[in-house]
């Protein structure tokens, strides 16, 4: 199996011991950033144009949530920190 722990929206990732992941089979475990998987900052800027390409396009759909004014940034975070998003949190500037 493989777990992949990415983000800290939900808190930070426990301590796991490695020695039980090896005695339940051949477990992986990661956390990726995502600077490992770039070569460059051209690569970077080529990646990020593509999906709002695919956005523009109707290829990706981007599930929005809510969204809050920049003065009610506060109940935006407090909204987030409640573990009730399920989409995107939009904050109009």
């Amino acid at each position: 199996g493989m777990a992949v722990f990415f983000g800290n929206a939900s808190g930070p990732v426990p301590s796991i011991d490695p020695l039980i992941l090896n005695s339940k089979g051949s477990l992986f475990m990661t956390r990726p950033k995502l600077y490992d998987y770039l070569q460059n900052r051209q690569e970077l800027l080529w990646r990020v144009n593509e999906v709002f390409d695919w956005m523009r396009a109707g290829k990706l759909k981007v599930a929005v949530d809510r969204e809050f004014n920049l003065e009610d940034v506060n109940l935006a975070h407090e909204y987030i920190e409640s573990g009730n998003t399920r989409g995107k949190v939009i904050i109009k500037i």
